[in-house]
């Protein structure tokens, strides 16, 4: 059976219920933060851009891990006030794309 909602205006709309929440599961300020931060990244040692999305080409999920341990323990050194190799939010964010990194090659060898 349809469920609706109905507004002020009498105008009706499906129910949410079951379906995902983006905007409330995400934070735009997050997003916001790790988009300035992959934007930053595209600038390679040889000063060439690389595509915003050359990672989704095939990087081992071994590399992802490495890396995401190295700034993961960054992140955990800030947490116990000592210093580490970066700033917090730069580990923050490279863990990040770290974790996205791994998942997209779980999720499209399950696909």
């Amino acid at each position: 059976m349809w469920k609706a909602r109905k507004f002020k205006s009498w105008a009706t709309r499906d129910t949410s219920d079951n379906k995902y929440d983006y905007d409330r599961f995400m934070c735009p300020l997050v997003l916001q933060r790790f988009a300035e931060y992959m934007q930053k990244n595209r600038i390679q040692s040889d000063w060439n851009l690389r595509d915003p999305d050359n990672w989704k080409k095939w990087i081992p999920i071994d590399a992802y891990m490495s890396s995401m341990m190295r700034h993961v323990h960054d992140i955990w050194m800030e947490h116990d006030w000592f210093k580490s190799r970066e700033w917090l939010e730069e580990a923050l964010c490279w863990t990040m794309f770290n974790a996205m990194g791994y998942l997209h090659e779980i999720l499209k060898k399950n696909n």
